[in-house]
């Protein structure tokens, strides 16, 4: 180290205190009554400042911290059951709905049913008017040539006869044989 100046009273101490210990200053026991005192009176500085001021602010922090969390807790938990019971009421509006919209099936699916057996019994009842206004137009044909038919079997038979006999037969003769056979005869 450098040689103190005499000017330098700190160096002369120093000096003085190396000189006396040959060591650490905080090792020199003469000064530790002084050390003790600042050490407690910082201590009890602290602890007042800790216990005073910064342990209740953590505190009033960490208790409105858990309040907040809790509050916010809670809130998730009522949004959660009111989203719940959001849901169901949706579910049951949807299964309402399809409900509503099966039953709105089947009526349209009767309604158009019936209005198919409708038009198909009025169409069969049109088909069978019609069916019977032919039976009815073919029994008078057939009636109208069944009576044609005897009356040319008639005339047949006479030309049959004139032909082969070379007699002609009477009208009277023709239609009675004609009628004869009709009626299931042998002539």
């Amino acid at each position: 180290m450098a040689d103190p100046l005499p000017n330098d009273t700190q160096g002369e101490t120093h000096a003085s205190t190396e000189a006396k210990s040959g060591g650490l200053p905080q090792f020199d026991t003469t000064v530790w009554a002084g050390q003790i005192v600042y050490l407690l009176v910082l201590f009890f500085l602290l602890y007042l400042l800790i216990a005073k001021v910064f342990a209740p602010r953590l505190r009033r922090v960490m208790t409105e911290r858990e309040t907040s969390i809790s509050t916010a807790i809670a809130t998730a938990r009522q949004v959660q059951a009111e989203a719940a019971e959001q849901a169901a009421a949706a579910t049951a509006e949807v299964e309402k709905a399809r409900a509503d919209a099966r039953a709105a099936s089947v009526a349209a699916k009767a309604r158009v049913t019936d209005e198919t057996h409708r038009r198909a019994a009025e169409e069969e009842a049109a088909v069978n008017a019609r069916i019977e206004e032919a039976e009815a137009a073919i029994g008078r044909t057939r009636d109208a040539a069944m009576t044609n038919v005897a009356s040319i079997a008639s005339d047949t038979a006479r030309a049959i006869v004139e032909r082969l006999t070379g007699v002609a037969a009477s009208p009277a003769d023709a239609d009675a044989a004609v009628a004869h056979v009709r009626a299931g005869g042998a002539a």
